[in-house]
């Protein structure tokens, strides 16, 4: 039997300016930006009705920016696990913030198993990894996992993780082709 989630507890706080801040489950601060020219500011709004502004110097924007950036590159690949997919997940997104688009939500394990599928239809189909990569962009997390799961694609995937495995298991890339046939011979 299944617990249903409690709903979550919102607070609605009057800060000293008068604004009124909802304040969700144990979050004791709220943040906010607005950005009017050159100038940025953040507003932080605390459970206790008290608020600072702060404006960010425009020396210090780059630096601010920089860090802003890396957080964004980097939040992507949390939960990822595949150094492959990682990689994936950097380039998805940078592509979407290259198109303008900053809030593209990204499908909770969304990257997960994507380059071992890239790679095994990249074998299956003969076509480039840039290819396959487009084709699979526009794809949901149940729609790749159905190609994984597809019978002609299946051994595919399954042959690559498996050699992928082994190679975790020695720490270096084995060439097994090369293996066979030299058994062969």
């Amino acid at each position: 039997m299944s617990e249903e989630k409690a709903a979550t507890v919102v607070e609605a706080v009057t800060m000293t300016d008068g604004r009124v801040v909802n304040f969700a489950g144990k979050k004791n601060m709220v943040k906010s930006s607005e950005i009017s020219g050159d100038a940025i500011a953040v507003t932080l709004d605390f459970r206790n009705g008290e608020t600072r502004t702060f404006l960010v110097p425009e020396a210090l924007l780059g630096k601010f920016a920089a860090h802003g950036a890396e957080q964004k590159l980097g939040d992507v690949i949390a939960g990822v696990v595949e150094v492959e997919d990682c990689v994936l997940a950097v380039d998805e997104l940078t592509a979407q913030l290259n198109a303008g688009n900053w809030g593209a939500v990204r499908e909770k394990g969304g990257m997960s198993g994507t380059s071992v599928l890239i790679r095994a239809l990249v074998e299956f189909t003969g076509k480039t990894v840039e290819a396959i990569k487009e084709y699979l962009a526009g794809k949901t997390q149940a729609e790749k996992l159905a190609l994984r799961n597809n019978p002609k694609v299946k051994p595919i995937v399954e042959r690559i993780e498996a050699e992928k495995a082994a190679n975790k298991k020695t720490g270096t890339v084995v060439d097994t082709d090369s293996m066979l046939d030299e058994l062969a011979a």
